[in-house]
């Protein structure tokens, strides 16, 4: 009886444990389900909606990345880069060679590639972000990162000083590229792809300079000057809005739309400078002031001999292709033999003017953009400007793009004619484009135009124009890096503006 009792109670022990077991499976599984819609509902929920919900509880730890992660393509570019960069460099050589002789900075007068290498480093990619800002387009976002091992010798020359072979160590870039895609409707449904490198956030290119078998303090400056030329190079014709348009397909297709094209005029006086700071063991600063929006096309001032507090009151004309990323540099220089010395410089983003409105800054200059690469932190005196800017219709823009085009063709001309080391070298009084709209270069400079229109009459035969917009004087210092400062109500050290 015993036995038969304890069976029975071990069957029904059994039954019901296998009974709570599938009855706790099904609760959970019911339980995932419900946690999987709910959790599927709030990720298609955005930032706003979860505010929404949340209300004054909203956890600061929730995150909404802009870019998407694509570890699958960094291991594909892993694989495919000792044969990507070995194809690219014979390319990125050809393509960048002739870019550092435009660019070139007065005072190195040969800089060429004696080694260029991409190395075995690929680049990575921390994300892409896809999105679609206008009709027939789609814009890709890619976050690049490279810390490479490249291999890259410049044979760098100067007035007096044999080719010295600088290595470029510790190459780092750090960029976001922005891809646009324009969209057709026949095969193979993308008629041009435009390629720039996003002004914000800022592209950062940082590299070691090394004298290769000698030293850098044979030729004094070398490094500001070769960082002159990269970041020029980059600002001016890579950074937004400046960009490569690249047709795709054999389907003839109007890109026009897709090229940069001028957006206003800028009037810019420069009015005086105050209080410089002066470079000379004898004697006083004679100082001149550069003034551009792009390096290409630098314009500047007379040079006002030994004088700390000059007043030039010349007014130039320079072309806005994007008010909302570009800005309006200001530099003063002290002439001297050989390469002038920087006094200071300035910015104002063209975002701050209103159009048709005339405004008077006085600014604060600085050694630098980078505050973090500002050592001297003295005053170095400030300049005043008047500026206005004028926005162009349909008609004017066109116009002044095929001016822009033909000014640049005059400054290499000029370089060919030796009237000029590069198409970034400054063109003084002796040797300035001068244009008001009529006449062959312009009401000028006395001899100084009559030298430019007897020895090279087919150089200014095609000025006409171009002075139009393109302003009275049209010149190239050094390029100099740019940064970012912020007007504001007084002279500050940071190169605050100061409405006058």
């Amino acid at each position: 009886m015993g036995l038969i009792s304890g069976l029975f109670l071990g069957i029904v022990f059994g039954i019901g444990l296998m009974a709570g077991w599938k009855h706790m499976m099904q609760y959970r599984s019911t339980k995932r389900v419900a946690k999987a819609v709910d959790i599927k509902l709030l990720g298609s929920l955005n930032r706003d909606d979860l505010k929404k919900i949340c209300g004054d509880n909203f956890p600061d730890w929730i995150s909404f990345p802009a870019f998407e992660q694509v570890k699958w393509l960094n291991k594909q570019l892993g694989k495919l880069w000792p044969f990507v960069a070995e194809a690219a460099t014979a390319v990125v050589k050809e393509s960048v060679e002739p870019l550092l002789e435009d660019y070139r900075p007065p005072g190195i007068t040969s800089l060429k590639f004696n080694k260029f290498s991409l190395g075995t480093v690929p680049p990575k990619i921390e994300g892409i972000r896809v999105q679609s800002l206008k009709q027939g387009q789609v814009t890709m976002d890619i976050d690049l990162r490279w810390c490479g091992d490249p291999s890259i010798i410049l044979g760098v020359e100067a007035a007096l000083v044999a080719s010295i072979p600088i290595q470029l160590k510790d190459l780092e870039v750090y960029t976001v590229i922005r891809v646009i895609f324009q969209l057709a409707e026949e095969i193979p449904c993308i008629s041009a792809v435009v390629i720039a490198l996003l002004s914000e956030p800022k592209p950062k290119i940082e590299y070691i300079l090394k004298a290769v078998g000698g030293s850098l303090t044979a030729l004094p400056g070398v490094s500001d000057m070769i960082d002159d030329t990269v970041n020029s190079i980059v600002t001016d014709m890579l950074q937004w809005p400046h960009r490569i348009v690249v047709p795709i397909g054999g389907i003839p297709v109007d890109i026009s739309e897709l090229e940069l094209r001028p957006q206003g005029k800028l009037t810019v006086t420069i009015v005086k400078a105050n209080d410089l700071k002066n470079m000379e063991m004898i004697g006083k600063s004679d100082p001149y002031a550069v003034v551009y929006v792009r390096p290409m096309f630098k314009v500047k001032t007379q040079v006002i001999d030994n004088n700390l507090n000059p007043v030039w009151n010349q007014t130039f004309d320079l072309i806005a292709e994007d008010k909302e990323t570009q800005s309006l540099i200001l530099e003063v220089f002290d002439k001297d033999i050989g390469q002038d010395k920087r006094l200071g410089r300035a910015k104002l983003a063209l975002n701050e003017l209103e159009a048709e409105t005339w405004k008077e800054l006085e600014f604060g200059l600085l050694s630098s953009f980078d505050t973090l690469k500002v050592k001297d932190k003295k005053d170095r005196g400030t300049i005043t400007i008047k500026v206005f800017y004028h926005e162009f219709n349909k008609e004017e823009s066109l116009a002044a793009l095929e001016e822009e085009k033909q000014i640049i063709e005059q400054r290499k001309k000029l370089k060919e004619a030796g009237v000029i080391g590069s198409t970034m070298d400054a063109l003084d009084g002796a040797a300035s484009l001068v244009g008001s709209g009529v006449g062959l270069v312009g009401g000028g400079v006395g001899a100084g135009v009559g030298f430019v229109g007897s020895g090279l009459g087919a150089v200014g035969s095609g000025l006409s124009k171009a002075g139009r917009f393109m302003g009275r004087t049209i010149t190239g210092q050094s390029s100099k890096r740019t940064g970012n400062t912020t007007p504001v109500n007084s002279v500050q050290e940071n190169g605050g503006a100061k409405p006058l």
